[in-house]
C-alpha cells in the first residue's frame, strides 16, 4: 500500500483528474487496510469479538469490492483505450462511477462493522443474575436487518457504477480500431527484450508464464506436505472420541445437501470454549468431533445460530416446519424457506462412491459397506417418516426428499 501510494508523490495533481489514478488510490488504501486488518483478526482476543459476525463480511468485502473490483475497473479504464487506440468515451462517466462505487464500498461494509459489534457484544452480554441478556438468537438478528437494508442498497450503488463502465468502455470500443495481432506481438516482444538486456529476472519470468506456474506449483506442493505428512503419519495428531462414529449413508447425504443448499454460509458449526457460547449452545466442540468430517463445516459466519449441539434438540416434525416455512417455527427469522427439500428425490446413486472415497481418508467403514448402504439409507429414513406421519405429516420417503432430515437427529445440521 505505502509502495503504491507513494508511487504518486509529485503527481496528486492528477489524481484530481484521472479517474484511472482515483481507483488505484482507493484500490491500494483498500488492499493495506484488508491485509493489515487479517493478521489482527488472527489475535485471540480479537478474534472472539470479531468471528463468526457481520465484522468478516465488512473485512472481506473491503478487499473483494475495494481492492479487487476498484483495480480492475482502473486496469479496464486504461487498458481498453490502449487496444483500441482511442480516448476513453467519457472521463465524466468514469468518475461518476467511481464516486457511485465508491459510497457503494463505505456504505457497505461500515453496516457490516457496526452489525458485527452488535452481533458480538448481544451474544457475550449477561444480566445480573449471571445468565445470558439475550439467550434467543433471534434477537440479534431482528436488531441488525436495518444495516442488511443499508449493506443491500450499497451493493446496488455499487453494481450502478459497474453498469455505467460496461457502457462507457462499449462506446470507447466503437469509437476506435482494435490493435492489429501482429503488431501487439511484435511489441510484446520487444519489451521482452528489453527486459532481458536490463537483466530483470522478474521481467524474464513473467515471459515464460508456463515455466513460473511449473515454479510456483513445485514450491506450493513442498510446501504442502510439510505441512500434511507428519499430521498424516503420527496416529496421536488425530484425536478421536468413542462416541463419535462416522455419518450414516443417510446422514452422509443429508450433509452433502446441506452444503449444496449454502447452509454453511449462514450457520456455524464449531461451538468455542466461551462462557457465553457454552450457555447457548452447550459444550464446546472438541477436535476428534469433527475427525470423520470432509470437509469440515466450521463456517464463518453467524446469520443463524450454530447447529453442532442441535442433533436431538427438536424433534422430526419441527425441522420439517422449518425447511417448509422458517418463520412458523421461528418468528422473524430471516431464513430463507426451502419447500423442495420436501418434494425432490434424493439421489442415491454416488453413495456407494461417496463411502469409497472416504474410507480412503481413513473413515472407518468396513469393507463392503457400501453394498448394503441404500438399505440402510432406506431404513432410517422410514423411521423419519413413521415419525413425521405419526404427528400429521403426509411424508413418503421414497416421493420426498424427507430422507435428509435424519440429519438433523444426530448431527444437528
Amino acid at each position: 500500500m505505502v509502495n503504491g501510494l507513494l508511487t504518486l508523490r509529485g503527481a496528486w495533481d492528477k489524481v484530481r483528474q484521472e479517474p484511472v489514478l482515483k481507483f488505484l488510490v482507493v484500490a491500494v488504501t483498500a488492499y493495506g487496510m484488508a491485509t493489515f486488518e487479517g493478521p489482527t483478526l488472527s489475535l485471540k482476543n480479537v478474534n472472539a469479538i470479531a468471528h463468526y459476525t457481520d465484522w468478516v463480511i465488512a473485512h472481506v468485502h473491503v478487499g473483494a469490492l475495494g481492492w479487487n473490483g476498484f483495480l480492475t475497473f482502473g486496469i479496464l479504464y486504461w487498458l481498453i483505450p490502449k487496444l483500441w487506440r482511442t480516448e476513453l468515451y467519457s472521463k465524466k462517466l468514469a468518475n461518476v462511477h467511481f464516486w457511485i462505487g465508491f459510497l457503494g464500498i463505505v456504505f457497505y461494509a461500515l453496516p457490516m462493522w457496526f452489525s458485527g459489534i452488535t452481533q458480538a457484544l448481544m451474544w457475550k452480554q449477561f444480566n445480573e443474575y449471571g445468565i445470558l441478556q439475550y439467550p434467543n438468537f433471534l434477537e440479534t438478528v431482528l436488531q441488525i436487518v436495518p444495516m442488511y437494508i443499508v449493506r443491500a442498497s450499497a451493493g446496488a450503488l455499487y453494481i450502478a457504477g459497474f453498469l455505467i463502465m460496461i457502457y462507457n468502455l462499449v462506446k470507447t470500443i466503437k469509437q476506435g480500431s482494435f490493435l492489429a495481432e501482429e503488431t501487439a506481438e511484435a511489441l510484446a516482444r520487444q519489451i521482452y527484450k528489453d527486459a532481458l538486456r536490463r537483466g530483470n529476472i522478474h521481467r524474464w519470468l513473467e515471459g515464460k508464464p508456463i515455466y513460473f506456474t511449473i515454479g510456483i506449483l513445485i514450491v506450493v506442493l513442498i510446501g504442502t506436505a510439510v505441512e500434511f505428512v507428519p499430521t498424516f503419519l503420527v496416529k496421536t495428531n488425530i484425536p478421536t472420541i468413542a462416541s463419535v462414529k462416522p455419518y450414516t449413508p443417510l446422514e452422509l447425504e443429508g450433509r452433502d445437501i446441506y452444503i449444496r443448499e449454502g447452509c454453511n454460509a449462514c450457520h456455524s458449526q464449531l461451538v468455542r470454549p466461551f462462557r457465553s457460547e457454552t450457555e447457548r449452545y452447550g459444550e464446546y466442540s472438541k477436535a476428534g468431533e469433527y475427525v470423520y468430517d470432509h470437509p469440515f463445516l466450521w463456517g464463518s459466519k453467524r446469520s443463524g445460530p450454530d447447529l453442532h449441539r442441535l442433533g436431538g434438540k427438536y424433534p422430526n416434525s419441527w425441522h420439517y416446519l422449518h425447511m417448509e416455512n422458517p418463520r412458523s417455527t421461528s418468528p422473524g427469522s430471516t431464513m430463507p424457506p426451502y419447500p423442495w427439500l420436501l418434494e425432490n428425490d434424493l439421489n442415491t446413486k454416488n453413495t456407494k462412491a461417496k463411502i469409497n472415497a472416504l474410507r480412503k481418508v481413513g473413515v472407518p467403514y468396513p469393507d463392503g459397506y457400501e453394498n448394503f448402504a441404500i438399505d440402510e439409507l432406506l431404513k432410517q429414513a422410514n423411521q423419519i417418516a413413521t415419525d413425521l406421519q405419526n404427528n400429521g405429516i403426509p411424508a413418503e420417503p421414497q416421493k420426498r426428499n424427507n430422507c435428509s432430515y435424519s440429519l438433523f437427529t444426530k448431527t444437528g445440521y
